[in-house]
């Protein structure tokens, strides 16, 4: 038996034999000039490509104008156009001055059809002005963690002032969609909204009706798709920020300078390309693993026993969740690290669930999760009286 498997050892070595792991090729040849794909969930960024390159972002734009109409309003709240909405230029809605209109059905023909005139009308009526909505769309942006974003207007065309243009990047642009679909109080108006295909309303006075249909065309392109925005102006370019929901993952992916005409399409292509990346090669595993640490001596503490001459120790365990589980979403060649510290002499009195270390699981350099590593149950403390008190019984009692 023996000679055999030195044979087959040979074999395999003079045939040059080798074992590699799967090589996972990421996406490449994009069109978009700025690219990211993200997880939804933690805003891990799973791919970029230029992902902290300042670009103008166009329509995109609205999807924050969308959700502080949300968040700040009243979708049963009368909006009444001003003569600077009104004059928007195309796309627009072809409101007129005066006319009335409930928030809720701009806020479709802001998503849906991208009228620009129904964005600074909602805008007005928010903030009072253009500049003043503007200054709560850069206070919500900083508040996401984009800091490199800049709004000067609610519909995304191409401005500029003394402090800088109209402006994103690609990892902001997907942290503010991230938030929209996963952690605003109104992500669920917000999906509802950017997900309907037709939507038909009137205006208060009911003499006028409108249509919308959703110019989101990759709503119907891959399945779990579930919101987007497209945005083009001449300066930016083609761009657009999407979402796919699929088998308990959310990812999105933001385009910047993704083509000019007649490269309308080009979007789609990279959209689809990054998504069955994204779905091809991140699952959700359990990362979580037991942790047995050597009871710890106790200086000055009383042993479980009792006996005056033995020392005490602590019991050392994990202070974890119920469930006992940390699911992270990764690629099928990642794996995480896990980092245990806790404190290798401990001092009497010590109490039940008093924490003596941590354990860290992490990713890439980034922390999935910290647990806390606590004592198990209490260690007194010896005194003087307890001393004595062994001592008696020792001697004395014969115990």
């Amino acid at each position: 038996m023996r000679r055999f498997l030195a044979f087959c050892l040979c074999l395999v070595l003079m045939c040059g034999f080798t074992v590699h792991a799967e090589e996972i090729e990421e996406p490449k040849n994009l069109y978009a000039q700025a690219a990211v794909l993200m997880d939804a969930e933690t805003g891990r960024i799973l791919f970029e490509k230029s992902g902290q390159e300042i670009l103008p972002m166009a329509s995109t734009t609205k999807i924050m104008t969308c959700i502080l109409a949300l968040e700040e309003g009243n979708l049963d709240d009368i909006v009444t156009v001003s003569a600077y909405a009104a004059a928007q230029p195309k796309v627009h809605l072809g409101m007129r001055e005066g006319e009335q209109f409930y928030l809720r059905d701009l806020l479709y023909s802001l998503m849906l059809e991208s009228h620009n005139d129904s964005a600074v009308a909602i805008a007005e009526h928010l903030a009072g002005s253009v500049e003043g909505f503007a200054a709560l769309m850069n206070k919500k942006a900083k508040e996401l963690g984009c800091h490199h974003t800049y709004f000067l207007t609610p519909n995304g065309l191409d401005e500029a002032d003394e402090q800088g243009s109209h402006s994103t990047t690609a990892e902001d642009l997907a942290r503010i969609m991230s938030y929209c679909i996963m952690d605003s109080e109104k992500k669920e108006d917000f999906l509802t909204i950017t997900g309907t295909p037709n939507f038909t309303f009137a205006n208060i006075g009911g003499n006028r009706t409108f249509g919308c249909s959703n110019h989101n065309s990759f709503l119907t392109m891959m399945e779990g798709a579930i919101s987007g925005k497209t945005g083009f102006t001449g300066k930016a370019g083609y761009c657009y920020v999407g979402a796919v929901r699929r088998d308990g993952r959310t990812f999105v992916v933001s385009l910047l300078a993704c083509g000019w005409p007649n490269n309308k399409n080009y979007k789609w292509k990279d959209m689809q390309k990054l998504m069955q990346y994204a779905l091809d090669h991140y699952q959700y595993r359990d990362v979580y693993e037991e942790i047995d640490f050597p009871y710890i001596p106790v200086e000055n503490g009383i042993a479980k026993t009792g006996n005056l001459f033995e020392t005490a120790v602590a019991n050392l365990v994990v202070e974890k969740d119920e469930e006992g589980k940390l699911e992270a979403l990764l690629r099928t060649d990642e794996s995480v690290e896990i980092d245990v510290e806790y404190d290798k002499s401990l001092i009497a009195p010590l109490s039940k669930g008093e924490v003596v270390g941590s354990v860290r699981y992490h990713l890439k350099g980034d922390t999935l999760k910290e647990y806390p590593v606590v004592v198990a149950e209490d260690v007194k403390a010896r005194d003087m009286k307890w001393c004595f008190e062994q001592i008696f019984k020792l001697y004395f009692c014969g115990i």
